[in-house]
C-alpha cells in the first residue's frame, strides 16, 4: 500500500520509518537536498527532493491510499497546496499536528514575524533568531549587525543571510534541536538580549530554548503557531495501522 508523506520535520521522519516497518510503500517528499539527507535511506521508503507545484504533488499522489502532511506547523502555504493536491488526486489527507507548548511567564507572544519585528524595532540589544531563514527578510529592517540568525548549514540558508545583510561573523549555521547548555552558551557568547523562536514543540527543542533564555537573562519572543486542526502522531499511526491490516 502506497502512502505519500510530505515531510521535513523530525516527527515526519520518524513516522515514515515506522510506516515502512509496518509494510507500507512510503514516498517522502521534501523540498531540498538537505531534507533528503536528513530523511536518509531506508527499506520501503522512496524520497523525492525538490519543490512541487500542486499538479506535481497530485502526480506523486496518484495511486496512493493516503496523503500525510507532516510539514512544519508554520508552513501554511505548503499545507494549503498539499490539501489542494490531495483533493485533485482524490486521495484522503491527514495533517500531522503538534500540540502548542505552555509558555513561560514573562515571554512576549507575537502572531507572526512582522509583529515580532515591530516589537523589537525600538528596543536595543542583540537578537538570536531561531525562526529559520525564510523570515530573515522581515527581521532585516532591524539592522543586520544586531541579528544572530541560527539557520541550517545549507547553501540556500547562507544565501538568505547574505541577502538580509547579516555579517558572516553573526551567522550560526547548525542543525538542531539543541540542548539548553548550547542555547545558553550562544546567548552568553553573543550578548543576546532577545531570543526569537517559533513554538517548535518538544521535537524542535522549545523548552530548552525557553530555559536558556531565562537562565541567560534574555527576553523570549515566541511566534505562536497558526491554528492547526490536524491529528497527533499516535492518532495518525493508528489510522495507518488500520489501513495496513
Amino acid at each position: 500500500m502506497k502512502i505519500v508523506l510530505f515531510g521535513g520535520t523530525t516527527e515526519g521522519r520518524t513516522l515514515s520509518r515506522e510506516l515502512a516497518s509496518l509494510g507500507a510503500e512510503v514516498t517522502v517528499c521534501v523540498t531540498t537536498d538537505y531534507g533528503r539527507e536528513e530523511q536518509g535511506q531506508g527499506p520501503g521508503i522512496t524520497v523525492h527532493a525538490g519543490p512541487l507545484e500542486i499538479s506535481g504533488m497530485a502526480a506523486v499522489l496518484k495511486g496512493a491510499a493516503l496523503c500525510i502532511d507532516a510539514t512544519h506547523p508554520y508552513a501554511v502555504a505548503a499545507t494549503a497546496n498539499i490539501r489542494s493536491a490531495s483533493e485533485l488526486a482524490g486521495v484522503p489527507c491527514l495533517r500531522l499536528s503538534r500540540s502548542p507548548s505552555p509558555l513561560p511567564p514573562g515571554c512576549v507572544e507575537a502572531e507572526n514575524a512582522e509583529e515580532a519585528a515591530r516589537y523589537l524595532q525600538n528596543r536595543a540589544g542583540n537578537i538570536l533568531l531561531a525562526t529559520g531563514s525564510k523570515d530573515l527578510p522581515v527581521f532585516s529592517v532591524l539592522g543586520g549587525s544586531r541579528l544572530y540568525p541560527r539557520v541550517l548549514p545549507a547553501a540556500e540558508s547562507l544565501a538568505a543571510c547574505e541577502r538580509a545583510g547579516i555579517p558572516r561573523r553573526n551567522i550560526i549555521a547548525m542543525q538542531g534541536p539543541f540542548q539548553r547548555e548550547l542555547n545558553l552558551a550562544l546567548i552568553r557568547q553573543f550578548s543576546i538580549r532577545y531570543l526569537v523562536t517559533k513554538d517548535s514543540g518538544e521535537a524542535g527543542g522549545f523548552e530548552e530554548k525557553a530555559e536558556a533564555a531565562a537562565d541567560g537573562g534574555a527576553v523570549l519572543v515566541v511566534l505562536r503557531p497558526p491554528a492547526d486542526p490536524g491529528e497527533d502522531y499516535d492518532a495518525i499511526l493508528n489510522y495507518c495501522r488500520g489501513l495496513l491490516t
